[in-house]
Parts: C-alpha cells; structure tokens; sequence
C-alpha cells in the first residue's frame, strides 16, 4: 500500500513537471532584431519608406538606442517632461504595402489588440484623454509589415471593447503566422497643442525561437512583440519624467 501510494505521489510530480515542460514550450518569447532602417543609418543609405512615410522628416534625427531599449530613437533635449501629465492615445496604424501577405481581418486584430494593451499601460501612470490640451501629449504607434516593398497606410484601427478583442486573439490560430519573421512598430510622441516632436523609435522584434528561426514569427509571437512594446513604451516615458516605472 505503501508503494501504491508513492507511485501515486511520483506519478503526480512526473504529471506536473510535464505539465510544466508543455506550457513553457508554449510560451514563445521575441528576441531583439535589427531592422533595415537600423542598418540604413549605420551604413549612411536612405532610410526605408515605411519609416519616412510614418515619421516624416522627423526621421532624419533617428540614431541607435540605448542598450535594452528601441533599436532607433531621437529624444528632444529641450522637452519639458514635467510639464506633461495627460496623453492622448491615438488608434494604432497598420503599415504595408497592397500586397501584404497580413490579411486586413489580421491587420485589425492586431491593431485592435495593440491600441487595447497601450491604453492599459498608460493608464497606469497617465490621464488618457481623447483631445489636445495643455500637458497633453499625443503618441501615435503604427506596426509595419517590413518586409513590403513599399510601404503605405493600409488600415488604421478602430477602438473595440478589449473584452471583444481578446476574444478575437484567442480565436486565431497560435500556429499561423502573423509576419514573415518578424514584426517592427514605430512610435511618435509629440506636443498636442504645437506638435513639437518630443520622442520617436523604431524597433523590431524577431520569433521566440531567435533570429535564425527567419520563418517562425506566429501569432503568439507577434501578441508577445506587442505585450513588450505596450510595457516599453510607457515605462520610457515615465523613466524620461523621473517616475517611476510599472
């Protein structure tokens, strides 16, 4: 009986720990990557369309981010961090060109689901408010499909209940693939009232499996990408107003 009962014991551990071993191999993280715009200011060559068409000729000003942090970034040295409490969360855009293998159903998940994990993060540490005012920055974030030929706006999202939204990503199949390899987002923080640029980025974030897994950027990994940036981007700018972070 004795034995019975260890063999149970060592039967639920063995259970548990497998249990274990399958969700964390489910769990797909995204790794760093570097995209074609990191490359281009590197090398001195034109940057891509789809990060002048989104940033402008505020594009120009782009260098290497810090460690840990966007792949490219420019931070005004003259903006009044302080003086900023509320921010005004634009819809998430969606970037690519007509023939983009991103489906406009998957556009608008993906859009829907970004805006939905910016807005909870901010709330956090901001005032989210739908109009320009005085201490209100406007943050506009698009994703990218890189890996177009010529980028340009496709679809920009609608604001949807993040119930219905979440509902909508779970449904997706975690084994189909939301980019080819890799996703990049762009963000753009300007004054709401003069729009006086203030912050911008560029990153990119490849598959859980590392860069060389070029193929295997799935749903999963792309709703990770998103978690990341949606943290990121919030905690750089309470970092940049000396709050603390969440």
């Amino acid at each position: 009986m004795m034995n019975n009962l260890r063999n149970k014991k060592m039967a639920g551990v063995a259970a548990a720990a497998l249990a274990a071993a399958l969700m964390a191999s489910g769990c797909s993280t995204t790794v760093a990557s570097q995209p074609s715009a990191a490359k281009a200011v590197e090398s001195g060559g034109p940057l891509p369309s789809a990060v002048t068409g989104f940033l402008g000729e505020d594009a120009s000003k782009l260098a290497p981010g810090p460690e840990g942090g966007a792949a490219l970034a420019w931070i005004n040295p003259n903006a009044q961090w302080a003086s900023y409490t509320k921010i005004q969360l634009m819809p998430v855009e969606f970037w690519a060109a007509a023939d983009s293998k991103v489906s406009p159903a998957d556009q608008a998940v993906l859009t829907e689901y970004f805006y939905n994990q910016l807005q909870t993060n901010l709330a956090k540490s901001f005032t989210l408010v739908d109009q320009p005012g005085p201490g209100v920055m406007t943050l506009r974030v698009a994703l990218m499909d890189a890996t177009t030929a010529v980028p340009g706006l496709r679809t920009v999202s609608v604001i949807v209940p993040q119930a219905r939204v979440l509902n909508m990503a779970q449904s997706l199949a975690t084994d189909s693939y939301a980019f080819v390899g890799s996703a990049e987002a762009e963000m753009k923080l300007t004054d709401s009232t003069n729009g006086t640029l203030l912050a911008e980025a560029v990153d990119q974030r490849a598959g859980g499996m590392g860069i060389k897994s070029a193929a295997s950027f799935q749903w999963g990994d792309a709703q990770n990408a998103m978690d990341y940036w949606s943290q990121k981007i919030p905690n750089r700018i309470s970092q940049l107003q000396g709050k603390p972070q969440s």
